[in-house]
């Protein structure tokens, strides 16, 4: 029987006082070939991540699809992500994680949104070049989070690593483009809705009647931020996290479809099919092949 995808919580390896923390990439490796765990295995995270790459080339996988990894390289990883590293170390970085409620709890609102708009970027890139100029912020942060001094820690670090990633998008080469903050708040809320009531609705005229406003206007939001229709983004959603389920390889199809809201599996397998061209069963026998291969 396949092996089942690890959903890996911040504890997993991390014992901090604080839940917080910043590595190298290289600690990350050897901390894991010490605990016998194979980071190229494809897991499942429970927490955010920052990966920086300063030296090297490599790639990661990310939700099935392959990044390629190059000195000025961010990438910003989300919670319940599928990931896999490159099975051999070739790079060289940063990699600092933290639970999600380090960062509600430790920012103000206007840092938040720029905070959602980073984390909305499947990837920044910023230039070897630009590298330099992070390393301050890094630094600082490395001194802190090393500290055996508690008093205010957690928030001193929350304030630095804000700047840090303000930092980033400053460097930002391709300037992403930015949403004016009332339609990316609600396309933020319009997102969270969907992982809470996912199982009952997949019916965007519901998530509009829940935020208080016109199916128009969510759906001019989605178009504006992710150039798909209200429903399309419902979707995309969707088979992004069966496809997850299916790679966990701890339910049947069945179970997924009744968890992911479909009434019959007949309905689930036919929605699956439509996107992908193929039915769960194959997708999970390919992901299978991929992974041993």
């Amino acid at each position: 029987m396949p092996e089942e995808i690890e959903n890996i919580l911040f504890s997993r390896f991390v014992k901090q006082p604080i839940p917080f923390e910043s590595i190298t990439i290289e600690e990350l490796y050897d901390r894991c070939k010490k605990s016998n765990y194979d980071l190229s295995k494809p897991h499942r995270i429970e927490f955010h991540a920052l990966i920086i790459i300063t030296e090297g080339e490599s790639t990661h996988t990310i939700d099935f699809k392959e990044n390629v990894l190059l000195p000025g390289t961010i990438l910003p990883l989300t919670k319940d992500q599928v990931h896999a590293f490159n099975k051999n170390l070739t790079v060289k970085g940063y990699v600092i994680s933290f639970e999600e409620s380090f960062i509600t709890q430790n920012i103000t609102e206007k840092s938040l949104f720029h905070f959602l708009q980073i984390y909305h970027e499947p990837n920044v890139l910023i230039g070897k070049e630009n590298l330099k100029k992070l390393n301050p912020f890094l630094h600082l942060i490395n001194n802190v989070h090393n500290s055996s001094n508690l008093n205010m820690k957690s928030e001193t670090i929350g304030s630095l690593f804000i700047a840090l990633l303000f930092e980033i998008k400053r460097l930002s080469i391709y300037q992403h483009k930015t949403f004016q903050s009332k339609r990316f708040k609600d396309f933020i809320k319009f997102k969270q809705l969907i992982t809470i009531h996912y199982s009952k609705s997949h019916n965007a005229n519901d998530y509009a009647d829940i935020l208080s406003v016109s199916y128009k206007y969510l759906n001019d939001v989605c178009k504006e931020i992710t150039n798909k229709t209200a429903k399309a983004f419902i979707d995309s959603w969707l088979l992004l996290e069966i496809k997850r389920n299916i790679s966990e390889k701890k339910y049947t199809s069945q179970e997924i479809a009744f968890k992911m809201g479909f009434k019959e599996p007949s309905n689930f397998i036919r929605f699956f099919k439509k996107h992908t061209k193929t039915t769960p069963n194959k997708f999970q026998n390919e992901i299978t092949i991929s992974n041993t291969g």
